[in-house]
């Protein structure tokens, strides 16, 4: 009886209750669980060892890692229990959607080795090799597009797309940005650059007017992101295409007061379900750079199409 008083009161914790939840579905290191959780190592660490102490847990090691999974004889007459229990933790409904991405992830092996290139280049010095060298070439790859840039700032990425793009709007809610990007376009001669002052949850685009709308670390200053994703839906023509640039979801406080960002990120798994809330299909969500100094922020690419508009008979 105590052994059962105990487990109980362990799986009162929403945090173990996912925990087990997702180490039903498969088997998971601990920096797995780290990025479906969003919560810190030595959390999830603390919360295994427990779950381990009362055997509902078990690990083994494969090469340099170990999986944990759960002991599926010892809760097989607590799962339903379980899975009514994570109905209460509204986190629980984006576990699912993490664990494919994370899963999706380990099965990468061809993004794995272009991570660790990316993350190779520009250390060593080559010749006629840069970020911004890439950059011109990938766009010269494109089709010419009219752009949305959602945020722009100062206007640096929405500079580099126009010249390339058919044309581009960039809105941003700071009149002197608007002020400062706009004189930058007028110097530098791009005519298809057009800056606007507007907030992401109302933008000052017509509805079907653009090809892409882009976020570039500006997501986390809207105070209500669905809503923000909602009305790039509504810019967007039938068949467009929403790029999200943004910080994957961190503890660093001070970000609050050092850059006014109102969220601090967002995890994978969440900017997936707000695109798809918002009506977008095919989403995808990947983590694209690390930061090597403190706070080691993460950034990531979350991507999403506008379903074409139905055909007429």
């Amino acid at each position: 009886m105590p052994s059962i008083l105990k487990t109980f009161r362990l799986l009162a914790d929403p945090n173990r209750l996912r925990l087990l939840l997702l180490l039903e579905r498969e088997e998971l290191s601990v920096s797995e669980l780290q990025e479906i959780l969003s919560l810190g190592q030595s959390t999830i660490s603390t919360h295994l060892a427990q779950l381990r102490a009362e055997d509902l847990v078990e690990d083994r090691r494969t090469g340099k890692h170990v999986l944990y999974r759960l002991k599926t004889m010892k809760v097989e007459g607590l799962l339903e229990v379980l899975r009514q229990g994570a109905a209460e933790v509204p986190e629980a409904a984006l576990d699912e959607k993490a664990l494919r991405l994370a899963l999706d992830r380990r099965r990468d092996r061809v993004r794995a080795y272009f991570d660790e290139l990316a993350g190779k280049f520009g250390r060593h010095y080559v010749p006629g090799r840069s970020w911004k060298g890439l950059a011109e070439t990938v766009l010269r790859l494109l089709p010419p597009l009219v752009i949305a840039d959602l945020g722009a700032g100062e206007g640096v990425v929405a500079q580099l797309l126009a010249q390339r793009a058919e044309r581009v709007i960039a809105v941003d809610s700071s009149e002197k940005m608007v002020e400062f990007g706009a004189d930058l376009a007028r110097r530098h001669g791009l005519s298809n650059l057009e800056y606007r002052l507007g907030d992401l949850e109302d933008l000052p685009i017509e509805s079907g007017s653009v090809d892409v709308a882009f976020f570039s670390q500006s997501l986390h200053h809207a105070p209500h992101p669905e809503r923000a994703l909602a009305e790039a839906y509504r810019i967007l023509k039938p068949g467009g295409r929403i790029a999200v640039l943004d910080l994957l979801k961190h503890h660093f406080e001070e970000a609050r007061e050092l850059y006014a960002d109102l969220w601090l990120g967002f995890s994978q798994a969440e900017l997936v379900q707000m695109l798809e809330a918002s009506g977008f299909a095919g989403c995808e969500a990947a983590l694209v750079h690390r930061e090597e100094q403190a706070p080691h922020l993460e950034t990531i690419l979350a991507t999403g199409d506008k379903p074409p508009a139905p055909m007429r008979h």
